[in-house]
């Protein structure tokens, strides 16, 4: 700055005196870069609102640009959750497949283990039957004849018949079998009677039901089929089955004892025992059951009656009432 007066007052001293008079008495020009001329109010207010609309253009193209990034963004947000969602539905599927697949393979195990089930079933039917038939001819090899019956037999030549035997009309034009009932070993005589109850109330084709001598757990019944003897045995307790094949009379003939005379003993019949464990007691007959062969007593002698029961053959009739 100093320079600049320094050189200023040199030219002022070059130039002529009324020159510089003419200078000094003009008045200093501001200089028009730093010091604008004034402007009027209304240009003002102008520029002012120009430059209000210019920052206001600015922000919205901001906001627009704001706007379209986010925008940007969330289309490629929605393309990866379509994308994932696309791959999600073919895992989906896949997922399906296999479990058509497992589900096909475990109906095809199921089927094969039926099938397995039904022939086993079935092998163990035919086992079981095989056995059941080598069983019976085991012992019908052990089995001895039947002894003498201590009452008095029947004529020989009057037909053999079973132990308990159901009353049928035209049985002589019927084609009868022999068919073998498993039973508990020791219950045939509960079954015996279970088995003639039904065939009278049911009305049953069964003509005959044997117990044969020496033979545990089998009973005979002579039917027209096999199915009769199963229903027969039907829900008969320790009834175990019926055997499948037909039986001949051949093979158990001498299983089986000649019908027997009428009982001679009657209720309240007085009588000896004559086997057993009351060997020679006098006791009193109180019920008869013929198809088992068995009666029930009252010892004479005892303090209080008890009801015993024993066989037929174990008693002897030695008075009667009626011979008082």
């Amino acid at each position: 700055m100093e320079d600049k007066k320094e050189d200023k007052e040199e030219q002022e001293e070059k130039l002529p005196t009324d020159t510089k008079d003419d200078l000094e008495s003009q008045p200093e020009k501001k200089n028009s870069v730093d010091e604008p001329e004034p402007m009027d109010e209304t240009a003002k207010e102008a520029l002012e609102t120009i430059e209000k609309m210019t920052e206001g253009m600015e922000e919205e193209e901001t906001l627009e640009k704001e706007e379209k990034k986010d925008i940007i963004e969330a289309e490629e947000k929605i393309e990866e959750a379509e994308e994932k969602l696309e791959e999600e539905e073919k895992e989906l599927e896949v997922e399906e497949k296999k479990e058509e697949e497992i589900e096909k393979e475990i109906q095809v195990a199921k089927e094969e283990i039926e099938n397995t089930d039904k022939e086993l079933k079935k092998a163990k039917s035919e086992k079981t039957d095989a056995l059941e038939e080598e069983e019976f001819k085991d012992l019908k090899k052990d089995v001895k004849p039947a002894p003498k019956p201590i009452l008095e037999a029947v004529e020989p030549d009057e037909p053999t018949e079973a132990s308990v035997k159901v009353e049928k009309a035209n049985t002589d034009e019927m084609t009868t079998h022999i068919f073998g009932l498993r039973t508990t070993a020791n219950r045939e005589d509960q079954v015996m009677s279970f088995l003639s109850s039904n065939v009278v109330r049911k009305k049953i084709a069964v003509h005959s039901i044997v117990r044969p001598h020496g033979m545990r757990g089998y009973i005979f019944l002579e039917a027209e089929k096999i199915e009769d003897a199963e229903q027969a045995a039907f829900g008969v307790p320790y009834a175990r089955g019926v055997l499948p094949k037909e039986i001949q009379y051949n093979e158990i003939e001498h299983m089986l004892e000649r019908v027997k005379k009428d009982i001679n003993i009657q209720k309240n019949d007085i009588a000896e025992i004559i086997s057993g464990p009351f060997k020679r007691e006098k006791a009193k007959i109180t019920r008869v059951d013929k198809a088992k062969e068995e009666v029930v007593v009252e010892l004479l002698e005892a303090a209080v009656p008890i009801p015993i029961t024993v066989k037929i053959d174990a008693v002897k009739v030695i008075r009667r009432d009626t011979d008082e």
